[in-house]
């Protein structure tokens, strides 16, 4: 076994014990997270609340009225009331520590010579990493081999411009890690953790992680997820602020009439804290906080995380959802296929063995990948060439990289200059492979020339096959890395051939666009690859477009054209990534929401320029996902329409809960301030109010939540970004439900009164009735349309563990003798249990009534919510 504080071999990295052993020593790679909510935080939030202090007073005035049982009893509903918040918040907070944890910047290990993707805090000291271009750093490490490696260290130094690095000598490997410089230095083999990887690839070895790195010296904190939503947030602070007032108010004037009126002033403030907590939803912060956290968690469950919770708002109203073809449309399992050379061709399942000059291709191309394959397409060029007698031992042989030039938005191609030997003394050879434009380029092919192999390629990318072309030089001489030119198009390369590979497109794809498609959600395919590839590829995916609009087209188009093209265009082939950004802005200025996929460093202006940037968290790049407000775990475009149909159904519930406590806080409010209107004793103590919260809380906060989704969640147009949380339609629909049930208690209360009831028998009639109709309006607001007997039939294992919890409460209290002196009731016979019962029947068919001519009558638009 490898011991712990030995340097590991460099072929193979830790041992997975050793790494163990050394996470446990030095703990995650990680900085503490100054946002993170404890009990006693999350405590005092609550005790800080209005509802909170008022039980509190009416504690206090009970206490002076005499009444010790009926305080205690209401301290007892606040310390529930505080438990019931603490549970559902630390959930919440628990929830946003596990998405944290997913959204912690990842890396690439390699440990028991085995490349592994791990979470960047499980990074260890001594660890061997290997980094690539878009990666973030994960640690402070040592660079071992580099290849072409550039890296933006602005986020310790300030400075913008980007800085070479190169491996270590072999010699020096060992030195004195207490003399290794600071961030900035150029032409050091010293990277750190945060910086980003602007080009090439290396592996390092990690000698700090966590506080000891130079990030975490100078205190920066790894960006967290937000667990507010800020257009919501505007609105649920405008509800509550628009309540408490009249709350406020109206509690002011109960104790003002009352006590003017029948001269108990403390029995007075009793009326007036009641109706001041009929009127305070304090249950919309809660409710904010639970949805959007159980909303993120929901998400993630369908492998996407969601970092910016403003996403879950957005994802409602998306109108254009532009996504990549390669590992999101396709199953990114790249078969080599097809080799044409100059004057020889080899088709895959037409032949097995390859002709010697076709094998001239296959090698060239080999040449041109890295020795140690991580790209789809190289990884199939390094299988095609072990498969065919061996000709990935004769392709790299001995051979030394001397110089890799790297892809770059001018020169879609990749270059490798090898020396024939392992000293790099031997005669070099460069060998490139890329977009056919680019070889074209690098070859300097005439219209003649070009006008054949486009033939080529034209027909294998009718096909649905991706097509790249492959170059060689002649002999370079023995040459030196620092003599050869800064560009790969000072060199003179000559055309070897095409290679070709398939991807499938994904099973799942066809019908998620199709559902997209229904939904009212344009499918837009941005790719690099040929036109008549993408074409083919849109075809099987079921992407309807009358044209293919090419990045060359695009280039020649104006701002102003542009967004008239894209109006009409489903399909971008040849894009470059700095022209994803002008699709995206030119979508904007048409009006559209727009949701873009990405996975690459220059992606991340376009997918922070979308309102929804979707990163890939396979394949993607930390730039691209930091750019982001969503990383699909997985790279499947099914997961991206899953994540659509979630954000409708965790919009469309929320809205179910504001307008199920709109409904309620009015008949409980109407109850607080009838007797006092007619002359009659106090129905609603503040006792009554706190135990009907304990019912309110959990209903709106955990059974909504929990309702699955409407049945046209994905047949119904996008929602409109600008329209409210509640449209007015939607408010006096809340209201009405409300008031009918506030006038059917009315009816009871005015009845019992005239039949000289008792007043705690009254107070147990009403107060029955009142639980029960709250009951109806949560089986009500369960769904927007479907009727009463699908709503029963719709699984919500919460729901029935709150109404049957709170039938078993409410029986209790009206039937047990100690019970009924806490909370002033008198003997319910069964009749009265009898009137009750029909009130909540009668309400909930009354409801349900309404409910299905209201969304009749008032159209589709608003019935809906579109």
């Amino acid at each position: 076994m490898q011991e712990a504080g030995k340097p590991p071999e460099t072929n193979s990295g830790l041992s997975a014990a050793v790494a163990a052993e050394r996470l446990k020593q030095d703990g995650y790679n990680e900085l503490p997270n100054p946002e993170k909510r404890g009990i006693w935080r999350i405590l005092s939030e609550v005790l800080r609340q209005p509802m909170f202090a008022l039980l509190l007073v009416g504690g206090v005035v009970y206490l002076l009225l005499g009444d010790r049982i009926e305080a205690l009893l209401l301290l007892l509903f606040a310390s529930f009331s505080v438990m019931i918040t603490i549970v559902q918040e630390s959930r919440s907070e628990r929830v946003l520590e596990a998405l944290r944890n997913l959204a912690s910047p990842r890396a690439l290990v390699i440990r028991d010579g085995k490349r592994l993707q791990i979470a960047g805090r499980d990074v260890v000291r001594e660890d061997l990493i290997v980094i690539a271009e878009g990666d973030r750093v994960a640690a402070d490490a040592m660079l071992l081999s580099s290849q072409d490696l550039l890296l933006d260290e602005s986020l310790l130094t300030g400075e913008s411009n980007p800085v070479r690095k190169v491996a270590q000598d072999a010699a020096a490997q060992n030195g004195d890690k207490a003399a290794v410089p600071g961030p900035g230095g150029e032409d050091l083999p010293y990277v750190f953790a945060g910086t980003l990887v602007v080009r090439g690839t290396g592996q390092a070895l990690v000698h700090a992680t966590g506080i000891r790195s130079e990030m975490g010296k100078i205190g920066h904190a790894l960006q967290s997820i937000e667990t507010e939503q800020p257009h919501l947030q505007k609105q649920i602070s405008g509800f509550v602020r628009n309540f408490a007032i009249i709350g406020a108010v109206a509690g002011g004037l109960a104790v003002l009439l009352y006590g003017l009126l029948r001269g108990s002033w403390l029995e007075a403030m009793l009326s007036g804290i009641a109706l001041g907590m009929s009127l305070l939803p304090e249950e919309f912060p809660l409710v904010m906080a639970v949805f959007m956290a159980m909303g993120a968690w929901r998400i993630s469950r369908a492998r996407v995380l969601t970092r910016r919770a403003s996403a879950i708002e957005s994802l409602g109203a998306t109108t254009v959802l532009c996504t990549d073809k390669t590992g999101t449309l396709t199953e990114n399992r790249m078969t080599l296929v097809s080799i044409l050379g100059v004057e020889s061709r080899w088709d895959q399942g037409g032949q097995g063995a390859i002709a010697d000059k076709t094998r001239e291709v296959l090698d060239a191309a080999l040449l041109a990948c890295p020795r140690e394959a991580t790209d789809p397409m190289d990884l199939a060029v390094h299988a095609l060439a072990k498969a065919q007698a061996g000709s990935d031992e004769s392709g790299f042989g001995q051979r030394t990289l001397l110089r890799a030039y790297g892809l770059r938005p001018d020169l879609l191609a990749v270059v490798n200059v090898m020396s024939a030997d392992a000293e790099g003394k031997d005669d070099a050879t460069a060998y490139a492979k890329g977009a056919l434009e680019a070889i074209a380029e690098l070859c300097k092919l005439s219209p003649e020339q070009m006008a054949g192999i486009n033939t080529q390629m034209d027909a294998l990318a009718r096909d649905g096959i991706r097509v790249l072309g492959v170059a060689r030089t002649g002999s370079l001489g023995v040459v030196q890395e620092d003599k050869l030119p800064e560009s790969p198009r000072e060199l003179k390369f000559e055309y070897v051939g095409l290679i070709g590979f398939a991807d499938p497109v994904r099973a799942t794809v066809p019908a998620a666009v199709a559902e997209c498609r229904a939904a009212g959600i344009r499918v837009v395919m941005i790719t690099g690859d040929y036109p008549a590839t993408a074409s083919a590829i849109g075809k099987q995916a079921g992407i309807e477009s009358t044209e293919v609009l090419s990045g060359d087209d695009i280039e020649a188009l104006s701002d102003a054209d542009l967004a008239t093209r894209v109006k009409t265009a489903n399909i971008f082939a040849r894009i470059r990534p700095n022209q994803k950004l002008r699709i995206v802005e030119s979508l904007k200025a048409n009006g559209e929401v727009v949701a873009m996929t990405g996975d690459g460093v220059n992606d991340a202006p376009a997918i922070k320029a979308a309102h929804i940037g979707i990163a890939m968290g396979g394949r993607g790049t930390d730039v691209a996902r930091e750019a982001s407000a969503i990383v699909l775990l997985d790279d499947d475009f099914g997961s991206i329409v899953k994540t659509i149909r979630l954000g409708r159904r965790i919009y469309d519930n929320l809205r179910k809960a504001i307008e199920y406590i709109v409904a309620v806080h009015i008949p409980i409010a109407g109850l607080a301030l009838l007797p006092l209107a007619l002359g009659l004793p106090m129905m609603l103590t503040p006792i009554h109010i706190a135990f009907l919260e304990m019912v309110i809380d959990p209903a709106c906060s955990v059974v909504l939540e929990a309702e699955g989704e409407e049945d046209d969640v994905m047949k119904r147009p996008p929602r409109d970004p600008a329209s409210p949380l509640l449209m007015p339609n939607r408010i006096v629909w809340a209201a009405l439900q409300g008031l009918i049930v506030l006038a059917i208690l009315a009816g009871i209360l005015i009845s019992a009164a005239q039949a000289d009831m008792p007043e705690d028998d009254m107070r147990s009639l009403v107060f029955a009735s009142l639980v029960l109709m709250n009951m109806g309006l949560i089986l009500i607001n369960r769904s927007f349309k479907a009727s009463l007997i699908r709503a029963f039939l719709r699984p919500n294992r919460s729901l029935w563990i709150l109404l049957g919890g709170v039938g078993a409460v409410l029986g209790t209290a009206l039937a047990w003798p100690p019970a009924q002196t806490l909370f002033n009731f008198g003997q319910l016979h069964w009749s009265d249990l009898a009137i009750s019962a029909a009130a909540g029947f009668v309400s909930l068919l009354v409801l349900e009534g309404v409910k299905s001519q209201w969304f009749r009558i008032s159209g589709n638009k608003d019935a809906a919510l579109a």
